[in-house]
């Protein structure tokens, strides 16, 4: 999954580029609207995160007259006080906007939830196990499986992330802001071993030392 950040602050660029490769993405920086059109030219772009005020241009009339064209899922970058802006590039397509200074965390979560909107079918396959990103609901050869609202929430947040590690340390986060209750890595393994009971041994990979992971079905 290739990302495009048209960003000329250097900071932010760096810091983008680790938090989306270390999450398995292949990250394009660039800091003008030529760099972009030459990147566009060359790389096969699924996302793009697209700030507004450029050193060559305008992002919004970059995004208007060259990215709508395209199709290309695109979030803007924006400060506070261009919201009024933003609001003509969303209604031109553009998909969604974050405010500056922004949450590595939170920018991360809305591009996979582009992604996951973008698919062709809300429904992804592993194996014998076919969930509903949409409906919530996870089934195995055709028949339901009975989750608890809390597996629900860990699995999906494997399949948000397929073929991606998703880190002990972050189910652990999760699991507090769920549930509000301080848990210990004990309780992930616990947790996943009853998913793993539920929808088969061989759709969660541990990834020793790190975390776990989903892999998609190759097509």
């Amino acid at each position: 999954m290739n990302i495009l950040l048209v960003e000329d602050n250097q900071t932010i660029v760096k810091g983008l580029e680790y938090a989306f490769e270390s999450n398995g993405y292949t990250f394009y920086g660039v800091g003008t609207i030529r760099e972009a059109l030459h990147c566009l030219e060359q790389q096969n772009v699924d996302l793009m995160i697209l700030d507004i005020a450029l050193p060559d241009g305008n992002g919004l009339s970059f995004y208007q007259e060259k990215i709508a064209p395209k199709k290309i899922p695109t979030i803007f970058l924006t400060a506070e006080d261009e919201e009024e802006v933003v609001v003509k590039g969303l209604e031109s397509g553009a998909d969604d906007y974050v405010t500056k200074p922004f949450s590595t965390k939170e920018l991360l979560a809305r591009v996979n939830r582009i992604i996951l909107r973008n698919r062709k079918s809300s429904v992804v396959r592993v194996g014998e196990i076919a969930f509903d990103m949409d409906k919530m609901t996870v089934f195995r050869n055709g028949q339901p499986v009975p989750l608890t609202s809390l597996e629900l929430k860990l699995l999906h947040l494997l399949f948000l992330n397929l073929n991606k590690v998703v880190s002990r340390n972050t189910i652990l986060d999760k699991i507090w802001e769920w549930t509000g209750n301080d848990v210990d890595d004990h309780t992930v393994t616990v947790y996943l071993r009853r998913i793993r009971e539920k929808i088969g041994n061989d759709v969660v990979v541990t990834v020793k030392g790190i975390g776990y992971r989903i892999d998609e079905d190759e097509k």
